[in-house]
């Protein structure tokens, strides 16, 4: 199962239980963020196409950190001029991971992997 939504100015591909980053939001980490602006959704050989979004679809997100890119360095030099500049810029983001996916009535999470059981140490005196 898979969605497209739109935050920030653009647009992403996500499904349950994903880790992504888009432009900065305003939530406190271990909150829960709602994007109702889905574009698409599909799965399981079916695809649903909103004009512009689809109605009644949403994405529930878990804010995982408040985080920064790393910086990225703008160099502008005029040659012959003796003239230029250097600067740096960091952008904040926000880290999310995908809690579910509504559609159609139905609501679509991430299947919960068991963790395997530890095998019993091996005795070293046998």
């Amino acid at each position: 199962m898979f969605a497209v939504i739109r935050t920030g100015g653009k647009q992403y591909r996500v499904s349950p239980n994903v880790v992504l980053k888009v432009e900065k939001l305003d939530a406190e980490p271990g909150g829960t963020v709602t994007f109702t602006d889905v574009l698409a959704v599909g799965g399981e050989g079916s695809l649903t196409i909103g004009s512009p979004v689809v109605a009644g679809a949403s994405v529930a997100a878990t804010v995982i950190a408040q985080d920064r890119l790393d910086k990225v360095i703008i160099f502008k030099k005029r040659r012959r001029q003796n003239s230029r500049r250097k600067n740096g810029h960091r952008q904040h983001v926000t880290v999310l991971r995908v809690a579910s996916i509504t559609a159609d009535g139905q609501t679509f999470t991430a299947p919960v992997v068991a963790e395997p059981a530890a095998a019993p140490a091996a005795d070293p005196q046998e």
